[in-house]
């Protein structure tokens, strides 16, 4: 499947619906109790089978650079 048909989604998308199901089944999950948590939040979804990507979502990111080109043509092409 080429990159552009990739379905994309926010990792912290999956880490608050695996803390819903958690919490339906009676516990209290707790993470980054000591602190910033998204270590934590990664090494839950490497568990669950996820790798998640330093540049987060790629259609945002896609969106973002679409937009700053189109900004610096207008800027610089004017």
């Amino acid at each position: 499947m080429p990159e552009d048909e990739v379905e994309t989604y926010n990792p912290w998308s999956i880490v608050h619906l695996v803390f819903h199901h958690l919490v339906d089944q009676g516990l209290h999950p707790v993470l980054g109790s000591t602190g910033d948590p998204g270590g934590p939040a990664q090494a839950l979804l490497v568990a669950l089978g996820i790798e998640p990507s330093a540049e987060g979502n790629r259609q945002v990111a896609r969106d973002v650079r679409a937009h700053l080109a189109e900004i610096r043509h207008a800027v610089l092409e004017t």
